[in-house]
């Protein structure tokens, strides 16, 4: 089976942009799915399931980011992360 490859660009949203907390949510959420999952900004692309990876990519609110899942669930696993950017991490 061909593998499925779903790619989109949120806005980050939330005031304190993509810190700790917040990243760490992103990294616990990618563990959930069997893709592949990548996280790119301005051009700098990281893993997904590492916080530390994350974290260099230094998005501040209103930031661009653009997530890449390759796999059989990377649609859902693009909803999933999409949720958590689009909800604010949970922040007011």
């Amino acid at each position: 089976m061909d593998k499925t490859i779903e790619t989109k660009t949120f806005i980050i949203k939330n005031e304190l942009g993509l810190h700790a907390r917040a990243a760490a949510m992103l990294a616990r959420e990618s563990d959930r799915f069997e893709s592949k999952i990548f996280f790119e900004k301005d051009g700098m692309e990281v893993d997904g399931r590492s916080l530390l990876d994350i974290l260099t990519l230094a998005c501040p609110k209103g930031a661009r980011i653009t997530i890449r899942a390759e796999g059989e669930d990377a649609r859902n696993a693009i909803e999933g992360l999409g949720r958590l950017i689009e909800d604010k991490f949970g922040e007011n």
